[in-house]
């Protein structure tokens, strides 16, 4: 195809969008990207921009102008007479560009942190990157060897995953036996300790990377275009600071609370510390208890995390640096939710909102699965699943759960793993993994039992399923409270839990039509976006690569002292002035008295 100016386009036209400026090729660019211009007679065909995107090796988005139908947003009005075959076998025949992606490094966290940051590794490698990812040999999730990406292994004596289990199960119990206020010290001293742990041990694997002059020659030999990494743990802005690479986030937590706490206003009086167990709609007494969670979190910043980044930044950078300063200075924030499930707050430009990115529509279940829940007739199917906490609940708990399930008349699909509860009834299938989404997607799906994780909440919001939630620890619980505020689910603490309460809850999701209205409500609302998450995100991720960064979104505030963040030095300076005045008044009055009287008593003299 020939070289040429993009001209005007009308109703025969479109364009054929090549997704990174690094591509090669003899077509003509507008603002970094490449195009293919393809002109057509006048013809009819029907939603094809979906299937064009596979048309070539080099993902591509076909762009059709003033052509939108109303009845439906995924067709195509009609061009006129040239054919549907005619038209994908051309572009079918188009010379493919030639292409070369970016290189991207990624340092994850592992556990269902991971399972985010996979998604995002797939669509990037299917658009022709290069990803390189850092792991633990230690890892229980991140694999070695993989068709997406080039993993480099640091080799670790321990993982987090002990601390947390022993933490959970703690956790676990206080919750069944009631949290006194002593518990509650208690408890937090233990997480503190867990989270310590978690960072101590994300600094001695950072620590043999930079000790190893080789494998860091290499890093700065491959020429790395970003950073993509998780702010739970700190390695991956260090790296990137040592590197000197942009930086993007996929975030929801930073290394102590809620990721927006680190770079937009949060005012207490309305945004609930993660934790708290509050909504945006606070008494007085939460708006205390509410602050006191937030002094839990600086504590922990200052006194539990900051130091042992401080120690490695002391030791590998000259000058030092400062672990909150980097978590501000990333380019691009990926931030896993959105305003559909949380609460409105205020925000900055360069926080991008993909809350279910890796949501997509239910695919055909494997026949066994299929058989099964069509087996449930009118009455459905219930799909339980704890995610990554899978085999977290005690053996009594599981009895009680299968003994409730064998009294429903809808079939239960349950992924459950350890010992078989021996209240299974006939009506239950165990299995050791599903397809949830699919599962979540299927018209016979009735309810989803589950732990409140953000996977599985985002994928129920997609799909329209309502919700009966059992929080196990940290966000899940703040997860299932959003949802329940917004009459989409229901909430069973364990402290509550027994058979008869969860018959009764699980009754109510499945009867009471509310939830599953309300539940559908948020995914019409989730799904009416001009751009879907994914797409968002993938050009945030394209758009650092192309520039390098994205440092004209980042706030000035971030670089500010406290004092001026807050205009204190103003407000002093004001109120120095103004003390001022009324002083020079004051006195001028005391004067102009002073005299007034000596003239008084001179003129009565006379």
């Amino acid at each position: 195809m020939s070289t040429r100016a993009p001209r005007t386009l009308g109703k025969t036209s479109a364009i054929w969008e090549a997704p990174l400026s690094v591509c090669k090729s003899s077509t003509w660019a507008i603002a970094g990207r490449l195009y293919y211009q393809v002109d057509f007679e006048p013809g009819n065909v029907q939603s094809i921009a979906y299937m064009l995107q596979f048309a070539v090796p080099c993902r591509a988005l076909l762009v059709l102008h003033g052509l939108y139908s109303t009845d439906t947003m995924y067709s195509l009005s009609p061009w006129g007479h040239l054919s549907f075959l005619s038209l994908v076998s051309f572009l079918l025949l188009l010379p493919a560009p030639s292409c070369h992606g970016g290189k991207v490094l990624v340092f994850p966290v592992d556990g269902s942190h991971w399972i985010n940051m996979k998604v995002l590794i797939e669509e990037l490698h299917a658009r022709g990157h290069t990803i390189t990812v850092v792991r633990p040999s230690t890892s229980w999730y991140i694999t070695e060897k993989s068709p997406l990406y080039t993993s480099i292994t640091i080799k670790e004596k321990d993982n987090l995953y002990s601390y947390i289990e022993t933490f959970l199960q703690n956790q676990l119990k206080a919750q069944r036996e009631g949290i006194s206020l002593l518990k509650f010290f208690q408890l937090t001293k233990e997480f503190l300790s867990m989270i310590e742990e978690a960072h101590i041990l994300g600094c001695e694997m950072l620590a043999r990377i930079f000790d190893d002059k080789e494998l860091m020659k290499s890093l700065q030999d491959a020429q790395y275009d970003m950073m993509l990494t998780d702010p739970n743990l700190a390695g991956g802005l260090l790296m990137a600071h040592y590197l000197k690479l942009p930086v993007v986030l996929n975030a929801r937590w930073i290394t102590s609370g809620e990721g927006h706490s680190a770079i937009a206003p949060s005012p207490l009086s309305y945004i609930p510390i993660t934790g708290s167990g509050f909504t945006d709609k606070m008494t007085f007494v939460q708006r205390v208890q509410n602050m006191l969670h937030y002094s839990i979190i600086v504590y922990q910043q200052r006194f539990v995390v900051g130091p042992i980044y401080d120690a490695i930044c002391a030791k590998y950078f000259e000058g030092g640096c400062d672990i909150i300063s980097l978590i501000q200075e990333a380019d691009i924030w990926l931030m896993r939710s959105d305003f559909v499930f949380d609460f409105p707050r205020p925000t900055m430009p360069n926080v991008v909102y993909m809350g279910g990115f890796q949501c997509k529509p239910a695919q055909p279940l494997p026949q066994d699965l299929e058989e099964f829940v069509q087996s449930a007739g009118e009455h459905g199917v219930i799909i339980m699943s704890l995610g990554t906490l899978v085999n977290a609940l005690p053996v009594d708990i599981t009895d009680q759960i299968a003994s409730v399930f064998a009294k429903l008349p809808q079939k239960v699909i349950w992924r459950h793993r350890g010992k078989r509860p021996s209240t299974l009834g006939n009506n239950t299938l165990l299995v050791d993994w599903m397809p949830q989404k699919d599962l979540l997607g299927h018209p016979q799906t009735r309810a989803f039992v589950a732990h409140g994780g953000t996977n599985g909440v985002q994928e129920a919001i997609y799909h329209g399923t309502p919700v009966l939630g059992i929080p196990l620890f940290f966000d899940q619980y703040d997860n299932l409270l959003r949802l329940q505020e917004r009459g989409a689910a229901k909430i069973l603490e364990l402290a509550m839990f027994n058979g008869p309460s969860f018959q009764q809850a699980l009754n109510q999701v499945l009867t009471h039509a509310p939830y599953r209205e309300n539940m559908q409500r948020l995914s019409r609302l989730h799904m009416d976006q001009p751009i879907k998450p994914m797409d968002k995100a993938l050009f945030w991720l394209e758009f650092v690569m192309r520039h390098k960064g994205a440092s004209h979104l980042r706030t000035s505030a971030n670089r500010m002292p406290w004092y001026s963040y807050y205009s204190v030095d103003v407000l002093l300076l004001l109120l120095a002035a103004g003390g001022g005045v009324l002083l020079f008044t004051g006195l001028l009055i005391r004067i102009l008295w002073r005299t007034c009287r000596k003239n008084r008593n001179k003129t009565k003299q006379h």
